[in-house]
């Protein structure tokens, strides 16, 4: 008996559908593979004999923002981070997400990925930023969520007394404990990797260098660049220390006078700049998504490498999708978790 043949219908249709753009909203991502302790991993104990949980200092907190739009990066770096981490279970993950967004789909869609995870989502409220929040080099970095590091010592519980902050643009490739445990000294309330060799004036404005009052902020400071896509941050001093407010006063400032061009990395630099902790630069191999203007494909810095960022404004998955990778990018696609619409995934 012969097959019937599909109706012209359902073959434009079909048609049609593999002409549609694959949106973010639309993303599946496939089940990461479990990652368990090794041995010599301290024990933790999930819960209380009443219910509640248990957090001991054998947790490493790390923070991360969570939207659509780069959310396939986010998955690639929290795999990343499990798969180099030989304390796995050990980590706890706390998830910044906008009050607009839908953390409901969100949220499931890392349990469904990650079902063994230990995470939390924090809404952020932009209205808290949006105000302060002036205009940049590139309209990507004035979304409000790029300002939620700044308040993560207001979001996490009181119990999260130091955290690795990482970017959603970037892939672990070494133990994150190591980072984690980066020594912090007397008083430093952040660490980070420093690039001295960096122009640093041009990060503020003629106006600012111009002004006494405020070109003599890093004075008596060895102020260098630093990247924030990468940080750890002892909660416990910003808070002592008010830091938040620290940072909003100089965006207060930028919004009457213009002082800066780059987004939210300058008032960080303001406040913390020259007084931070040091860590080795194999902890953000940056600028893998090339400058702010073209994302250009760029090579490693010299030197060993234990995290890769691909800051900038070329995204590897981006790249990938458009069949117009960097080299670098094939480093990126082997984390990569999302499950294509027509593809052939058992």
């Amino acid at each position: 008996m012969p097959k019937p043949t599909p109706s012209p219908l359902l073959l434009i249709s079909l048609s049609l559908l593999f002409l549609l753009p694959y949106s973010a909203t639309s993303h599946h991502f496939r089940e990461a593979p479990q990652f368990y302790n090794s041995p010599n991993c301290p024990s933790i104990s999930d819960t209380n004999d009443d219910g509640t949980d248990v957090f001991s200092d054998h947790f490493f907190d790390v923070a991360m923002t969570l939207d659509a739009a780069y959310l396939r990066g986010s998955m690639a770096a929290i795999l990343s981070v499990l798969q180099h981490s030989s304390c796995p279970e050990n980590v706890d993950f706390h998830f910044v997400a906008s009050a607009s967004a839908d953390t409901i789909h969100l949220r499931r869609t890392i349990a469904n990925s990650f079902p063994y995870l230990r995470f939390h989502v924090y809404r952020f409220d932009d209205s808290a930023v949006s105000g302060l929040i002036s205009t940049s080099i590139r309209v990507a970095l004035d979304c409000p969520l790029n300002y939620a590091r700044n308040y993560l010592a207001n979001l996490l519980p009181l119990r999260v007394r130091r955290v690795v902050y990482l970017d959603s643009d970037l892939l672990l490739v070494d133990d994150i404990a190591k980072l984690g445990s980066t020594p912090l000294g007397d008083s430093s309330v952040l660490a980070a990797p420093e690039y001295c060799n960096a122009n640093f004036t041009s990060y503020f404005t003629p106006t600012f260098w111009s002004n006494p009052s405020l070109s003599l902020t890093f004075a008596g400071r060895k102020a260098c660049y630093f990247n924030t896509g990468v940080m750890v941050i002892d909660l416990e001093r910003w808070r002592e220390g008010d830091y938040t407010t620290r940072i909003q006063e100089w965006m207060e400032l930028q919004k009457r006078m213009r002082i800066y061009e780059l987004g939210s990395l300058p008032p960080f630099l303001l406040v913390f700049a020259g007084n931070i902790a040091p860590v080795d630069h194999r902890w953000n191999q940056h600028g893998l998504g090339g400058d702010n203007f073209r994302g250009l494909c760029r090579d490693l810095h010299p030197g060993p490498v234990s995290l890769l960022h691909w800051s900038g404004k070329g995204k590897p998955w981006a790249r990938l999708d458009a069949n117009r990778p960097c080299p670098l990018d094939a480093l990126w696609a082997p984390y990569d978790l999302l499950q294509t619409p027509f593809g052939l995934d058992s």
